[in-house]
């Protein structure tokens, strides 16, 4: 999760999250070399009174100008459309987990278990536990296997709500009425926190999103243990 004073991205813990990581690398670095050379032409222009005259009308600079951004803006259109077509690649899921928002919570529906459904609310500060987050913690965490890859409904009962985890590299819209999918997968084991990221009203940041990550014969033990209960 983030932390005081962070400058970048969450750690990534998904694929996707990863190369979009380094998608923000590439550009920032791109972004970077563009304003020290337009700051160091300000600063050539600010500092001298020189005027090179045979390069006012020059025919060869303003072929430059133009095809130098046409490149670099391919640089940054293709590696943006490649990552865009790995976040819509649907692979055969292990699992399927459904996400509803309502105000203002979330219920899961396992789809792939009978009955297996629950909500989950926000902690209140008077029940957290030692090393647990203020507004971040809920009652249900969400538990999934890891290493394996998870397709995800999200759908709205009330308002437009977001199904957001930033280490995850996943966001989509809960939209009443209409079903969107997505996948996500996790490499280790762990909590990962997230939030609605939707102004859906005035308690849209009291929907936290506490999503925990186990090996695969742990999961199996967690969704057999609530069957009994």
């Amino acid at each position: 999760m983030a932390t005081p004073a962070q400058l970048g991205l969450q750690n990534a813990t998904s694929p996707i999250m990863e190369e979009l990581i380094a998608f923000h690398d590439h550009t920032l670095m791109i972004i970077f070399l563009i304003s020290s050379l337009v700051l160091y032409i300000i600063s050539l222009m600010l500092t001298t009174k020189l005027t090179h005259t045979s390069t006012m009308n020059a025919q060869e600079i303003e072929t430059i100008w133009t095809i130098l951004p046409a490149i670099i803006l391919i640089m940054i259109a293709l590696p943006s459309l490649r990552i865009l077509y790995m976040t819509d690649e649907f692979n055969k899921p292990y699992l399927t987990l459904k996400a509803i928002g309502h105000q203002w919570y979330w219920s899961y529906e396992y789809s792939d278990y009978e009955d297996l459904f629950f909500d989950s609310y926000i902690m209140p500060t008077y029940y957290l536990q030692p090393g647990e987050f203020r507004l971040l913690e809920v009652d249900n965490r969400t538990t999934l296997p890891m290493e394996a890859d998870i397709r995800y409904l999200i759908s709205s009962q009330d308002v437009l709500h977001s199904w957001t985890v930033p280490s995850l590299g996943v966001k989509a819209d809960a939209i009443p009425g209409r079903l969107n999918q997505a996948m996500l997968a996790s490499m280790r084991p762990g909590l990962f926190y997230g939030q609605c990221s939707e102004i859906c009203g005035s308690n849209h940041s009291f929907m936290p999103i506490v999503l925990e990550f186990i090996y695969f014969q742990d999961f199996e033990v967690w969704a057999s243990y609530l069957y009994i209960v």
